[in-house]
């Protein structure tokens, strides 16, 4: 096998992030070859009365997980715009917490909507928690339910292994999909 068939046979690890300020979802798996295994998951709880120090745990967290596991992606889910603009700003401060650790580690961050990594794991966009965490237990055939922010960043994960293949995958190859053409050399 060439180098270069050796590096595509190489799996992905994609690193999944539901983040939050009180929790941070977080969600490992390897794809390779349209199969995903389980790697770990689990929950940061950013304990503290300060938002500084709340965003420091998640950092630091999110951090020593990217060294232990060593990923090669990130996927991270979009904030919503919530009722209460407040809410939104923090959470999107969580957010950015959580993608300097992964920039920081020189690892390439991808973003989905909530709606998008629930259409991919669900089949709809406007999916529940537990049917979300029922169909990720199922996806990676995990002998139990996680907590729902490891569901949620396993979706996450899950939704960025398909998206980056297939069609999704194309602009790493150097196309590219606009109105649903597919565009290449000078059409781009």
């Amino acid at each position: 096998m060439t180098a270069a068939g050796a590096a595509k046979a190489a799996p992905r690890r994609i690193l999944g992030i539901d983040p939050g300020l009180r929790v941070t979802g977080f969600g490992i798996l390897d794809a390779s070859g349209g199969k995903l295994v389980y790697v770990t998951s689990g929950c940061i709880r950013a304990t503290g009365s300060s938002l500084p120090t709340r965003l420091g745990v998640i950092a630091r967290d999110l951090a020593h997980v990217i060294a232990e596991q060593r990923p090669t992606e990130v996927a991270v889910e979009k904030v919503f715009v919530n009722v209460n603009p407040n809410s939104t700003l923090l959470l999107g401060q969580a957010r950015g917490a959580a993608i300097a650790a992964a920039v920081l580690a020189g690892l390439p961050v991808t973003e989905y909507t909530a709606g998008q990594v629930k259409q991919a794991v669900v089949g709809a966009g406007r999916a529940q928690k537990t049917q979300v965490q029922a169909m990720v237990t199922r996806l990676l055939l995990l002998p139990g339910t996680p907590a729902a922010d490891a569901a949620d960043a396993l979706a996450t994960a899950i939704c960025h292994a398909h998206a980056s293949t297939g069609i999704g995958g194309l602009a790493r190859g150097g196309y590219r999909v606009r109105g649903g053409r597919l565009l290449v050399g000078s059409d781009r």
